[in-house]
């Protein structure tokens, strides 16, 4: 409008002669305020035609999974315009993200075109035959890969944008509200054909739960995860008025927690002072020689007795910190609802250490964001249940969360997602964060201070939580070779050539077509150039400097190192020239492993142990095999695995065998951003299967083959077969597996809350299996009789987390939005029968169509009905789960 404006002046100027011109000059200042409101009105007009929020109404269903031979679906979007203005065939355009299924062009009716623009963002624009009349209704069918089966595999993030006829931008509009019609039929909850997962129905789930019972509180674990030996003292210890809690030199983080956690429950501060004394009212932290299990580390005694009141000894300071956490568990569970002056422990003795020294969790910011203050509330719960590593996933295609002093583009650029088709200011929209980089209205937005960073540093550290922060590359790199590009193109335009291309992480001549697992055909940097490696260099140097400023040392960084695709590389010329000057390389795909040996020597120098995913160790050749690669092997190099699906189960171990420290991080146990199971409305992915608490809870960590049921599609294995070319654990290996660690990918989770939901109580099972090692019931040969031992263990892991530890995560810590599993419910002999998947929960139903609360009627038995009934459990809180119904 702005350019138009001036063309108008500039032809009027040149109509006048020179003397009217000079006789009116006055005249002209008010002739450009005319024009200026006139070209104001016109967009104001142009703005008031175009739709609002909610003139368009936009809904999605998908019809089927199952419409040919080959794994597809078909679906369709349904636009209503609630307007009074036609929408035309042109000048609009709707975007959106939605799971990694490729449309199939052919399938889309002429009247649109769903374009793949890059990762999950597509768009749709109208062709010459669009037109959508006010209160009129569309349907727009198309065909897509794969197939569909949750509410969170569907299109999110929907906004359209409305350009003037010369393509100019006048405004973004978000669809805040678009409707998903409901999943109900076989077809559209199975992943085709071959899905032989059972649908999650009320009647499926009561059968499942028919192998709990209800247990006395005397059976149930009295510490998660499970103390290695706890017996009973007798008598009752009092901790009441002038408690006092004395502790070691170098205890007084630990006694300072302690107290601060006392407080919490008894609203009264307990005198904290350095000493060893112990006697009644006195909780002692003390270090010592302890050794449990034949562990040093991290181990502790707890004794509760009447005549020495609590004494905390432990091998080392974490050792007295889970010794104060076990302590904390033993207290009564009124004291997290209601405060009470006094606490009454009974008398008991522990000896206790881990079976793994590594226990963590990895946690991703990339994808969707999470608050500084929810990523400690996270690292409360997870030092609570005595887990020990954080790996912070701070770097990906669709986000760079951390400040990073000398290239501050990295989060100007790479922290922020919106409406763009060339991440000039910011990154394109991204697993349903929308048209706008505001990290108010979208989890897609936001990164960590460095004064933020250091304050999570200083809280974990206070409770034995080591933080691992990684890098991730060559692959899922995108936010920074954009930010990187946006850097370059800046100080071109300043003239300076030299300082632009130091750290330009892309080669712009590289003409190579590939497909990473999200779908992005951009985000692998070229490995062979200089700039990435003087890119790492700068990035880690600061990192270690925010760690000191922190007061700490950075011990261990993760390098990422996965899913780089086939394809990658083989047309840029400078690749080609670095594999001919070095044929031992011998193909692309092991440019990969070139470019870690380049990391691993920059690390090396730093002193810092180097952690990656599984490719980091791994050798291809060119039929696709691999050997476990015995360059890095020694070099304190430790693959993270999560690959134990697709023939790929001994991935782990083989790395282990061939000489690797490996944390197991199996998809199939330990993916907690997975759906808890297959129903639509339960979020989560699913391409690695669907996993439970018992999931993680069943794990074997040194025999994994026993406890895979299933494949992906719900296959039963048949592991004398189907496992007996599979690689074993040598004792060698044994050694190497250090540690178990939790997955929460983020592409599925937005907010504190689904956060939450996701990881509990899943994390409660890998808690338990991390610190107890392997279970007793692993060793029994006999599957049925082993399946039948688990299935006892678990009944009274599940009555424990439902009579115990559910309601301390109500309060402790603030409270936990943890899941609350639907009941089960079947009709037998014509009446009405439910149970709970967590013996404890109540269930109150109702039979007049509403949903239950916590005054409906209390399911106390079988009962006769008629009719639909709506069903749901409860926990001591009066939360709820989702509704289950059941026809009568």
């Amino acid at each position: 409008m702005t350019s138009n404006l001036l063309i108008f002046i500039k032809t009027v100027s040149h109509s006048l002669n020179h003397n009217l011109m000079k006789k009116f000059t006055f005249l002209v200042p008010v002739l450009l305020i005319i024009l200026g409101t006139w070209a104001c009105s016109i967009k104001e007009k142009s703005e008031d035609m175009v739709p609002k929020e909610g003139d368009i109404q936009v809904s999605f269903e998908l019809v089927s999974n199952d419409i040919a031979e080959s794994a597809k679906f078909l679906s369709k979007f349904i636009l209503k315009n609630n307007s009074q203005t036609p929408l035309g065939s042109s000048g609009w355009t709707m975007y959106y993200n939605m799971v990694t299924r490729l449309p199939i062009a052919e399938s889309v009716p002429d009247i649109v075109r769903i374009v793949h623009v890059n990762g999950d963002f597509f768009k749709m624009e109208p062709t010459e035959k669009f037109k959508l009349e006010p209160g009129e209704t569309i349907e727009i069918p198309f065909e897509g890969e794969a197939w569909i089966i949750k509410k969170s595999d569907t299109p999110s993030g929907v906004y359209f944008v409305y350009n003037d006829t010369n393509g100019n931008e006048i405004s973004r509009v978000p669809v805040n509200d678009i409707e998903i019609l409901p999943f109900t039929r076989p077809e559209q909850i199975n992943r085709h054909r071959d899905d032989q997962t059972p649908i999650p129905t009320a009647e499926w789930q009561f059968d499942q739960n028919k192998k709990l019972t209800l247990l006395n509180n005397n059976e149930l674990i009295p510490i998660i995860p499970s103390p290695y030996q706890i017996s009973k003292n007798e008598g009752i210890v009092t901790l009441g008025e002038n408690l006092m809690i004395h502790y070691d030199p170098v205890l007084k983080s630990e006694a300072s927690l302690l107290a601060d956690r006392i407080y919490k429950l008894t609203g009264k501060k307990p005198m904290v002072m350095e000493s060893e004394v112990s006697g009644p009212n006195i909780i002692c932290l003390k270090t010592g020689k302890v050794e449990v299990n034949g562990v040093k580390k991290e181990a502790y005694t707890l004794e509760i007795h009447p005549d020495k009141g609590v004494i905390i000894t432990g091998s080392d300071a974490a050792g007295v910190f889970y010794g104060t956490q076990s302590l904390i568990a033993l207290m009564p569970l009124e004291l997290f609802s209601s405060q009470k002056s006094s606490i009454e422990l009974e008398g008991v003795e522990i000896s206790d250490a881990p079976a793994f020294g590594y226990r963590g969790m990895h946690f991703d910011v990339g994808r969707n964001f999470q608050t500084k203050e929810t990523v400690m509330k996270f690292l409360d719960i997870m030092a609570y249940y005595k887990m020990n590593f954080f790996h912070f996933h701070i770097t990906e295609d669709e986000g760079w969360r951390l400040e990073i002093e000398e290239l501050p583009e990295l989060t100007q650029i790479g922290a922020f997602r919106g409406h763009t088709l060339d991440d000039s200011e910011y990154l394109a929209p991204a697993y349903g964060s929308g048209a706008f980089p505001d990290p108010d209205i979208s989890y897609g937005s936001g990164f960590y201070t460095r004064q933020d960073f250091i304050e999570i540093l200083q809280y974990a550290a206070e409770r034995h939580i080591e933080v691992i922060p990684e890098v991730n590359m060559p692959g899922h790199a995108r936010a920074a070779i954009k930010a990187m590009e946006y850097r370059y193109r800046k100080l071109m335009e300043e003239g300076k050539k030299e300082e632009a291309e130091k750290y330009l992480l892309s080669d712009p001549d590289d003409q190579s077509e590939y497909s990473s697992a999200q779908l992005y055909d951009d985000n692998i940097i070229c490995v062979c150039k200089d700039a990435p490696y003087a890119f790492y260099e700068t990035v880690v140097d600061d990192i270690i400097e925010i760690y000191e400023e922190a007061g700490l040392t950075l011990k261990t960084l993760h390098t990422g190192g996965d899913e780089v695709p086939l394809g990658s590389w083989e047309k840029s010329p400078l690749c080609k020239d670095l594999l001919e000057k070095n044929p031992e390389i011998a193909n692309f795909r092991n440019l990969q492993a070139y470019f870690f040996g380049r990391i691993v020597e920059i690390l090396e120098e730093r002193n810092l142990a180097i952690a990656g995913w599984e490719e980091i160790a791994m050798t291809f050749f060119e039929d696709g095999t691999w050997e476990a690669n015995p360059e890095f092997a020694g070099k304190n190099v430790i693959p993270y695995v999560w690959n134990s699906i697709w023939g790929n189960q001994d991935l782990g171990y083989r790395l282990a065998n061939g000489g690797y420290p490996v944390i197991l991080c199996n998809v199939n146990n330990f993916y907690f951003d997975f759906g808890y199971n297959k129903d639509p409305e339960e979020p989560g992915g699913y391409w690695g299967g669907f996993n439970d608490t018992k999931k993680a809870f069943s794990f074997i960590p040194y025999n994994l083959y026993k406890s895979i049921k299933v494949n992906t599609m719900g296959h039963e294995f048949d592991p004398h077969k189907d496992f007996a070319n599979l690689e074993r654990l040598t004792q060698e290996g044994i050694n190497n597996i250090v540690g178990l660690q939790g997955q929460l990918w983020s592409e599925t989770i937005k907010g504190q809350d689904m956060l939450e939901y996701y990881s509990l109580p899943k994390m409660l099972g890998l808690a338990e299996r991390a610190w107890q090692g392997t279970p007793s019931w692993a060793s029994i040969e006999n599957v049925s009789k082993r399946d039948a031992e688990l299935d006892l263990a678990w009944n009274v892991f599940a009555n424990t987390l439902a009579q115990s530890e559910f309601p301390r995560l109500d309060h402790i810590f603030g409270g936990y939005h943890y899941r609350i599993a639907p009941p089960g419910a079947d009709i037998i002999d014509g009446k009405l029968e439910a149970n709970t998947s967590f013996p404890g929960f109540t269930i109150r139903y109702t039979t007049d169509g509403s949903e239950p609360d916590n005054t409906s009627s209390l399911y106390e038995g079988r009962i006769e009905l008629s009719g639909s009934v709506k069903l749901k459990a409860f926990n001591s809180a009066g939360r709820g789960s989702r509704t289950v119904t059941v026809e009568l």
